[in-house]
């Protein structure tokens, strides 16, 4: 089985976890934690950053730290995946939806303006499968309506939007480390800010919001700590992230050559006037005449033992929103078409040239 991802391990990571271990510092009170933030803030350009337990805790923090008023309105994309979304119905807001481009996969910018209400506080932009969102008319927007931004960069590590690293436009940012993204830590997730109060919010809201007599508490927090074994390995991935992107973009070449002058599905994009694709994963789209879809095709890889993975489902559509009752009737198709006919091959930085050649062969066999 060629499996879709598989982690690397090339630096230092083995070298600080064995720090951790030696010196007894394995929870979230190790220097790594503080190290990670700080090196992770650097490389983005952001002023602050609060380590955590997950991709999906960094966007529940972010939502919560802009203490927006209950019953609040947040404009995000359908076609993401279910965190997002989450991270506002637990904060007591409303995810307000918009389609996704069939060219980028990212929300549809020009559909913002039309969802925007009295009860609008922000907008959720989510950079999907390694194209940014285009965000300097989202930022527009916001000015303009006096909105918050949370950038979604979990997928984009290293990514820049004209020149500018992803994860610092806007409010807030966060970040995943799940074992498939470019930084691995295993599990974990940051959040990203340029402002003093809401990284004060931020670190209280992950530590169970302790006040300063420790078990007296005026909020409700969570356990969203990282530990100091988790931190390690970010310090250590975080060191080549630079060789992590040039290899994602081998990748994406390599399958592009294999794959190019065929019909019977797309391929990414690789850029546009903002962006270089950086293929956090190799995506296709089977198109509409071709009578087979994404589940279809993703079985019978899996007998040749080739491993994929479905687009998101999309939001509209899920059945646990359904029973909030949100959503109903909306239509969201280009996101719809996506989940149906569209899926990624393996992207893991463990992929070789024999390993792409096996998986483009089988492709081909299935879709043509």
């Amino acid at each position: 089985m060629i499996y879709v991802n598989e982690p690397v391990f090339n630096g230092n990571e083995k070298k600080y976890l064995n720090e951790c271990i030696e010196s007894g510092w394995i929870s979230s009170e190790g220097p790594f934690v503080k190290r990670f933030e700080k090196e992770m803030a650097s490389f983005v350009g952001r002023k602050y950053a609060t380590a955590c337990s997950s991709g999906s805790a960094a966007l529940e923090m972010a939502v919560s730290a802009l203490e927006l008023e209950v019953g609040s309105e947040i404009i995000l994309p359908s076609m993401t995946i279910i965190s997002c979304a989450q991270a506002i119905t637990k904060n007591n807001l409303k995810p307000v939806l918009v389609d996704c481009d069939l060219k980028t996969f990212n929300m549809n910018v020009c559909d913002i303006e039309s969802k925007i209400t009295n009860k609008t506080r922000a907008i959720m932009v989510v950079h999907i499968f390694g194209i940014t969102v285009d965000m300097d008319p989202v930022i527009s927007i916001a000015q303009k309506y006096n909105l918050k931004i949370i950038e979604d960069a979990a997928e984009v590590h290293g990514q820049t939007y004209k020149g500018k690293k992803c994860g610092s436009f806007g409010d807030i940012s966060i970040f995943s480390f799940y074992p498939n993204k470019h930084i691995t830590t295993g599990e974990g997730g940051m959040v990203l800010c340029d402002e003093k109060n809401i990284d004060k919010r931020l670190k209280s809201l992950r530590n169970l919001c302790f006040g300063d007599d420790r078990f007296v508490h005026e909020k409700i927090g969570s356990n969203f700590r990282m530990t100091n074994l988790q931190a390690a390995i970010g310090v250590g991935q975080l060191e080549y992230i630079d060789e992590i992107i040039q290899k994602k973009r081998w990748i994406g070449n390599s399958y592009n050559e294999r794959l190019q002058g065929i019909n019977s599905f797309s391929t990414p994009i690789t850029s546009t006037s903002y962006c270089e694709n950086i293929y956090w994963v190799y995506s296709i789209v089977i198109n509409d005449e071709n009578p087979i879809d994404a589940k279809d095709a993703m079985n019978l890889l899996k007998q040749y033992g080739i491993d994929t993975r479905p687009f998101f489902y999309p939001m509209h559509l899920q059945p646990v929103f359904s029973k909030m009752e949100l959503f109903n009737g909306e239509r969201y198709p280009n996101s719809e078409k996506l989940y149906s006919k569209g899926f990624y091959l393996p992207s893991g930085l463990n992929l070789t040239l024999e390993m792409i050649d096996e998986v483009v062969k089988n492709v081909k066999r299935v879709l043509l």
